[in-house]
């Protein structure tokens, strides 16, 4: 990778992106990665999916 494509993409994620860090313990962990293994994601990405899943269903309560 080149050391302008580095950049691009170090000031695309510190202008579009927040981390969020994210403590579990090892137990519930291994849970998740293995719910998120069965369909076929990664951890980060069946997060990602449970977060929107919990926010679409809070908007539905309140319309």
């Amino acid at each position: 990778m080149t050391e302008e494509r580095k950049e691009y993409l170090y000031q695309y994620q510190k202008e579009k992106l927040k981390r969020v860090p994210l403590d579990l313990k090892k137990s519930y962990y291994e849970k998740v990665a293995s719910a998120a293994n069965e369909k076929g994601m990664s951890v980060n990405g069946y997060i990602k999916e449970a977060i929107n899943e919990k926010i679409e269903r809070e908007a539905l309560k309140h319309e």
